[in-house]
């Protein structure tokens, strides 16, 4: 994995930078694609939490809500980085991490901050 040689601070850092990034783009998604979070906030903090963990296992944010026989190559294909080719040509988020207004347990909210994550995850160590 491309965090091996990491000694537990700099995967600390690269954790914290990898989930702000995260944070970010997810609440710029939301916004550019009308979608919005969970009403249960901590659904959308664990997912990027998970993308986060991949960006720094992975180099990539590969979807953490699905399961793979190989996680490099997943990652190097591409089709389920986040956003994944379902979510980009039908709006499908199989993590609900982003939601249209029809779904059953849509949010109103488009924004979630990085502490919020950070809180709602369980903390950072993966």
């Amino acid at each position: 994995s491309k965090d091996a040689n990491m000694t537990d601070e700099e995967r600390e850092i690269a954790m914290e930078k990898a989930l702000k990034a995260m944070t970010a783009f997810s609440n710029k998604y939301t916004e550019n694609t009308g979608t919005f979070y969970c009403s249960d906030k901590s659904i959308p903090a664990v997912v990027i939490k998970g993308l986060a963990e991949h960006k720094v296992t992975l180099g990539a944010p590969l979807c953490p809500c699905r399961f793979y026989e190989d996680k490099e190559k997943e990652a190097k294909e591409g089709y389920w980085n986040c956003p994944c080719v379902p979510m980009r040509e039908r709006h499908e988020c199989h993590c609900m991490l982003f939601l249209t207004e029809d779904n059953d347990f849509v949010g109103e909210e488009t924004n979630i901050s990085y502490d919020e994550v950070k809180n709602l995850s369980g903390g950072m160590s993966g």
